[in-house]
């Protein structure tokens, strides 16, 4: 159990400062840089700002408990649509293997991210509901 949490938390820091920190610190610190990915894949300079906006605050859904689940159900989504659209983009515009696989790896660290974050909100809606056998919780899996 612990260790679907710990899953869980490894996954999202991961996206946290692949996704959040870094686009955010471009944003902030070097805005020379911010269009230096979409320029390349023939986006207009203002896609890339609408695109950091959208990961900081897709980031701080699926990362703060208080956010209603469907936002967080949302915020993956829009992340995962991301990351497979960088694949299709780079697939069709350049054709690099390594520019290829990275959003292809964060799309897997998203996907590990919200399995694990299904299986503890699943955990702690049986735990509310009052179920304290190991084959109660397991049966959600």
């Amino acid at each position: 159990m612990k260790k679907n949490k710990i899953i869980f938390w490894a996954a999202t820091i991961v996206l946290i400062l692949w996704e959040g920190a870094m686009p955010a610190a471009t944003l902030l610190f070097a805005r020379e840089y911010v269009n230096a990915g979409t320029k390349a894949l023939g986006y207009p300079d203002y896609f890339a700002y609408a695109l950091i906006i959208c990961k900081v605050l897709g980031i701080v859904a699926i990362s703060f408990n208080q956010i209603p689940d469907k936002i967080k159900e949302w915020a993956y989504a829009g992340l995962a649509f991301n990351l497979i659209f960088a694949l299709i983009s780079h697939a069709c515009v350049d054709g690099n293997v390594g520019y290829m696989l990275m959003p292809l790896i964060f799309l897997v660290v998203l996907a590990i991210s919200y399995r694990f974050r299904k299986w503890n909100v699943r955990k702690e809606n049986l735990k509310a509901s009052g179920a304290t056998s190991y084959d109660k919780i397991s049966s959600v899996q």
